[in-house]
Parts: C-alpha cells; sequence; structure tokens
C-alpha cells in the first residue's frame, strides 16, 4: 500500500504515517514518540563544596506508542509473531505531514520491536470510540528536516 493510498483512505486528522522497513503501514490518530533521557552519574569531588560534578551515562529505555490505527494489519501481525518467542527488530519510519501531504519531518527508529499491545474496550453503553494501542521499543532514534 503507498503513502498516498494509506492517505487517502485516512481521516484528515492523520498527519503522519508509520513505515516499518520502509513500507508504509499504517496512520495513527496518535503517536506518542520516544523520550529520549539520559542518566546521570553524579561524582562529588572532596574539598569542593559549590557544586557537583554531573557525567552523561546511558540512555534510558524509550518507547514509541501509536494509538488508534488505520491501514493494514502488518503491525499486528508483528506484535503476534514476537508472542511466540523473541520479538524481530525492524526499522520504524515516522513522517511528519503538512497540508499537502508533504513530509517536514521525519524521526527513525532503528532496531524497534513490539512491546505491549493494548484491545479496545468494548462497551455496547459506551457512546465513544474504541482505541487501540502499540508499545514499541525503540534502539537509536533519530530525527531528520525534509
Amino acid at each position: 500500500m503507498s503513502d498516498e493510498s494509506v492517505r487517502d483512505t485516512a481521516n484528515a486528522a492523520f498527519r503522519f504515517l508509520v513505515a516499518v522497513d520502509g513500507e508504509s503501514q499504517a496512520a495513527f490518530t496518535e503517536c506518542t514518540l520516544p523520550t529520549i533521557e539520559w542518566e546521570v552519574e553524579e561524582v562529588r569531588e572532596g574539598g569542593l563544596n559549590a557544586f557537583t560534578h554531573q557525567l552523561p551515562a546511558q540512555r534510558k529505555a524509550a518507547t514509541l506508542s501509536l494509538k488508534n490505527g488505520v491501514g493494514r494489519t502488518a503491525l499486528l501481525d508483528w506484535y503476534l509473531e514476537s508472542i511466540g518467542g523473541a520479538p524481530s527488530r525492524k526499522t520504524i519510519t515516522i513522517p511528519l505531514l503538512n497540508v499537502e501531504r508533504q513530509p517536514v519531518m521525519s524521526w527513525h527508529i532503528t532496531g524497534a520491536f513490539p512491546a505491549r499491545w493494548e484491545g479496545p474496550q468494548l462497551q455496547s453503553d459506551a457512546n465513544t470510540v474504541a482505541i487501540q494501542t502499540l508499545e514499541l521499543a525503540c534502539g537509536e532514534v533519530t530525527a531528520s528536516y525534509e
């Protein structure tokens, strides 16, 4: 399914796409991009009481959260495959689109794998939209302007 066909069948609220290994899979109403945060190691120096040295340590774990998607079922199939064994790692690309559907900025996540899927709450007496959530564990995260 091409970027254009996924976009044409989606609601106007979808301003970004999700591509897995270079192939567009779906559009989502909500995408929470990973928070990149570093652990900080504090080192105190004897005789120096005015401040504490702060040194960067390892990057903390990061996740990508996708909610209420439409498109192909390949993302859900990827999650279901990972239940049976070690999940396969893939490259995720999320281009942010402008009004003319041209990419403005893209996020690239290498080494991603499905970590959690939350199905919708189905309630016959509720007047709300059923929303499912797919959470991906992230490897390296980079961003680029188009």
